[in-house]
């Protein structure tokens, strides 16, 4: 897996007022297209959620707790990325095309931007979501070592920019609020990052039931075990260092950083906390969706 050649740190380019990694741009008509089967399940987030995290859980339900299989190639093939697309690499509507059914689909889109077909497909759907500060300090990292971002400048210029929903993927308040809407009226197990580093195998029980998979005991050990953060970490096939470095650079930051809760109180600022939380109460303001900043 080689991209073309050296990939440069292009401006976002708004797809219907969401800006978006410019590739992803170029390639918006391919993804808007794009035909969902009955039988995909939709695994969102907004960067840095913890996609992969429920993305491998999900992946050793449908495998049934087997890790060999699990490791039969690298997440972002066993879950391709719906919008993904850089020069010399296969996009992930491609990757998504050559799929047996029972799809699993990774996105990343604002609910207003997912394609039409998974609505009139009725796919089932799993949101992940993680408080807006621990998001910004692990987006603000992966911004520097994904190359296809553009330079997110010193920390505070990317804290105003991720407040302003100037970053890959708009704002975080409207992601997280829209998702939560959408549920009320659609198959939708919404989930939150604080909950699954709180009790990873209740939560794992809850992605159980709603697959409707009887939750053994010995499979939800298994597949908490597997996924722990520091087996992740380790995991060559759910790490992203099979990426190339011209894409993503770990020896900048790795792509697997601490997974923690609670961590942006070592990046915030008193004065850059009190902004944050003012700008929040205002963006947030009427919905009943609630997070914790840490646990």
């Amino acid at each position: 897996m080689q991209p073309a050649e050296e990939t440069p740190r292009p401006a976002l380019i708004p797809i219907r007022g969401v800006p978006m990694i410019k590739y992803f741009a170029e390639n918006w008509g391919e993804v808007e297209g794009f035909q969902a089967q009955p039988d995909d399940l939709l695994i969102s987030t907004y960067p840095k959620s913890g996609t992969t995290w429920i993305s491998e859980i999900v992946d050793m339900i449908y495998n049934d707790g087997d890790t060999e299989k699990c490791k039969r190639e690298a997440i972002y093939m066993r879950v391709p990325f719906l919008e993904f697309a850089v020069p010399g690499i296969p996009t992930g509507v491609e990757l998504l095309q050559k799929r047996p059914s029972r799809r699993l689909v990774k996105t990343h889109l604002p609910v207003q931007l997912l394609p039409e077909s998974f609505w009139e497909q009725d796919c089932k759907m799993i949101y992940m979501a993680r408080n807006a500060k621990d998001v910004a300090v692990s987006y603000y990292y992966f911004y520097q070592m994904a190359k296809v971002h553009p330079d997110p400048g010193s920390w505070d210029h990317f804290l105003d920019d991720f407040t302003a929903g100037r970053v890959s993927f708009g704002s975080w308040h409207q992601h997280v609020r829209g998702w939560w809407e959408k549920r009320r009226e659609h198959r939708m197990l919404y989930l939150f990052y604080e909950d699954m580093k709180e009790d990873p195998r209740r939560e794992i029980r809850k992605v159980l039931e709603f697959l409707g998979r009887p939750p053994s005991e010995g499979l939800v050990e298994a597949i908490a075990q597997h996924t722990s953060f520091t087996k992740m970490k380790q995991n060559f096939m759910a790490n992203y260092k099979t990426i190339p470095t011209s894409v993503m650079d770990h020896s900048i930051s790795p792509f697997m950083r601490k997974g923690v809760t609670g961590d942006w109180k070592n990046q915030f600022t008193v004065a850059q906390n009190e902004r944050f939380d003012a700008d929040y109460e205002r963006q947030m303001e009427g919905t009943d969706l609630s997070f914790r900043m840490e646990i």
